[in-house]
């Protein structure tokens, strides 16, 4: 057990070098253990990066990820979470990390310990208060974390900084290992079963949520900035199924016509480009939301205008501030529900952005698009991905299900 933890925040542990629990930008690592001769190292003649210690690998891999905002602040989180667990609690660099330590950090993960040196309430990234956890991260949250730096690994195995990947050798099991479909990041290793994509409004959460937006206070001119907003989220999210970090980067002029019809041409996870065809419906919403804005009814290529813009300044909303918005809705739409359906309030309560993207894609297939469509909507390179989103044949079997009933005597009157 690791002793107690000094105010600048460094622990002693036996075997380890103090390091203070700072971000990477601020990080000062000892010579000793920052990985220039790690024991994973590959050869040198192999490098490809400009690197020669783990950090300067770590700020390469980050660097491939600049434009897509959301996916960095991912992936520097558990970048740092990680190199600090192996020079804090492990005394050795990142680069000489093994399969076994790999299963000592999936332990860690779900409760960093001790928590007096490693978790703390949210803070500023410069202040002595921050710290890498809040508290010990759910399931979900551990999936993530392990399949960002697996990426991580990956890319510096490929990049020849590193001679082998020893997470990869880790075989766990599948209901551990399936990651939140199509999220930020995909998950550590394949899965020989599909398993459905549960994160997602059905109809009667969807109706719940347009309710709450029609129901938003719009009296004064920020009011009625933030209701048409909201509709605008809400359509491209149904209609468009984006990741919350692209609607963060892309601008108006994203929104292009060719031949007399409308696509969204979109960079998605890696810098891939793709364009997705934009219904009539939604040509509409961005025209409404256009209007409003004081923007002519289409969006011409010049146009550099944020998909959603902030309300002081027109400046682009982040991703974060995106869930903040979608959080508020989703919290009054799951008031709206009936008492019945309390378990449906229960995930509104719990849906982030990222649900409008499953929400939005499974609407795709539910409204009778063909598979291959929507996986190209979707922007998912195996068809198994997409048909995680299809629930047409479960939902047959539950129906048949209800075909049988439980016989029961009556009660005895009182």
């Amino acid at each position: 057990m690791a002793e107690p933890v000094t105010q600048a925040g460094i622990e002693e542990s036996p075997g380890a070098t103090l390091v203070p629990i700072r971000p990477l930008d601020e990080l000062t690592i000892p010579p000793d253990i920052d990985g220039h001769d790690g024991i994973n190292r590959a050869d040198r003649a192999r490098l490809q990066i400009t690197a020669a210690t783990d950090a300067d690998a770590i700020r390469c891999f980050l660097a491939e990820y600049d434009r897509s905002p959301g996916t960095l602040r991912i992936y520097q989180r558990e970048c740092e979470r990680l190199l600090l667990w192996s020079l804090v609690d492990c005394g050795k660099p990142l680069s000489s990390l093994n399969r076994q330590d790999f299963e000592g950090y999936l332990n860690f993960l779900a409760d960093p310990q001790p928590a007096s040196l490693w978790c703390g309430p949210k803070a500023d990234r410069v202040t002595e208060k921050w710290r890498p956890f809040v508290g010990p991260l759910s399931e979900s949250a551990v999936l993530t974390a392990m399949a960002a730096i697996n990426s991580l690994m990956r890319y510096l195995v490929d990049a020849g900084y590193l001679a082998g990947n020893p997470l990869g050798l880790i075989r766990q099991r599948r209901r551990k290992l399936a990651a939140e479909s199509d999220g930020p990041i995909q998950s550590v290793v394949g899965t020989d079963e599909v398993e459905k994509v549960e994160r997602f409004l059905d109809e009667e959460m969807w109706q719940a949520v347009t309710k709450a937006i029609e129901s938003m206070p719009r009296e004064g001119a920020v009011q009625q900035d933030e209701y048409e907003r909201a509709r605008f989220i809400a359509a491209i999210l149904y209609m468009l199924a984006p990741r919350a970090g692209e609607l963060e980067s892309h601008r108006m002029n994203s929104f292009r016509e060719e031949r007399g019809r409308w696509w969204w041409h979109v960079v998605g996870k890696g810098g891939k480009k793709a364009k997705v065809p934009v219904a009539d419906d939604m040509l509409q919403a961005l025209v409404r939301y256009r209007k409003h804005l004081g923007l002519t009814a289409v969006p011409k290529k010049t146009d550099t205008t944020p998909l959603l813009v902030s309300l002081r300044d027109r400046s682009p909303i982040t991703a974060r501030r995106l869930n903040q918005i979608l959080k508020r809705i989703f919290a009054g739409a799951a008031d709206l529900l009936p008492p019945q359906s309390e378990h449906k309030r229960e995930k509104l309560r719990a849906a982030s952005a990222h649900w409008g993207r499953h929400t939005g894609i499974t609407a795709k297939l539910d409204s009778g698009i063909g598979e291959r469509y929507v996986q190209k909507d979707a922007r998912h390179s195996d068809a198994r991905t997409t048909r995680r989103y299809i629930h047409e044949e479960e939902e047959r079997w539950h129906d048949e299900a209800q075909k049988q009933h439980l016989p029961w005597a009556p009660s005895k009157p009182d």
